[in-house]
């Protein structure tokens, strides 16, 4: 299966959440993610997929994938067009046709992202001991969610990275839940280093300046924002 051209320098996400119960789920989605989806992808050209489990979060166990494509098209288009590759039916055969006595999941929910002008491509870490933010900011309008998305590329995003808040990759929501609004995933090594940046965030002389302009307030343009932690399984190559 060949990737759908590429129409533009900009990537596009799909986010899959897969809500489990602790027993056999938990090692039949990694095995589907291990042996059957990402061998998959990567066939047809997709790379750097991201698995991971929520660490610190609601409903756990849950699990991710992350799928990033330069064309909206192939991402929306996966799942009818997975089944032809005999190779990934064979091994996703447990996953994809599970009973309804033994189901593969409690439940799954699937979200679209278009990466930001400002951040255009997913950038993957080294692949070494690392932990994961998933963060997503609502905003109570349109408007307001435009304005926080010109914050971030207009200086929000450079005061992250010289704070050592390294960015994986940052999207608008374009299809889901909780709209509008945005959803950005960082990495850190550790706990104490994600403490210890963030701090120096909060704490940067350009972040209070960017932060205190009129409507750059939390309370004008973001109502509500999740906050998972995240670590990645042993298939992800994120």
């Amino acid at each position: 299966m060949a990737q759908a051209p590429a129409t533009t320098s900009r990537e596009y996400y799909q986010l899959r959440r897969y809500e489990l119960r602790n027993g056999p789920q938990t090692a039949l989605v990694q095995d589907y993610f291990a042996h059957a989806l990402i061998p998959a992808l990567n066939r047809m050209g997709i790379d750097r997929v991201g698995t991971f489990k929520i660490d610190i979060g609601p409903e756990t166990p849950t699990y991710y994938a992350l799928i990033p494509s330069t064309s909206a098209e192939t991402l929306l288009t996966l799942d009818m067009r997975l089944p032809d590759d005999a190779e990934f039916s064979k091994a996703a055969a447990a996953f994809w046709a599970a009973p309804a006595s033994a189901t593969a999941f409690q439940r799954s929910e699937v979200s679209m992202m278009g990466a930001f002008n400002g951040f255009p491509k997913l950038i993957a870490p080294k692949p070494t001991k690392r932990i994961f933010q998933l963060r997503t900011y609502e905003s109570p309008s349109y408007a307001a969610h435009a304005k926080k998305v010109a914050m971030f590329e207009g200086g929000e995003i450079a005061i992250f990275q010289k704070s050592g808040l390294t960015p994986v990759f940052f999207g608008h929501n374009l299809a889901g839940t909780r709209l509008p609004s945005l959803t950005y995933m960082i990495t850190f090594p550790d706990l104490p280093t994600l403490s210890a940046n963030w701090s120096a965030f909060g704490s940067s002389p350009e972040w209070k300046e960017l932060s205190h302009r009129p409507g750059n307030t939390d309370a004008d343009i973001v109502n509500n924002i999740t906050n998972l932690y995240l670590s990645p399984l042993a298939s992800s190559q994120i």
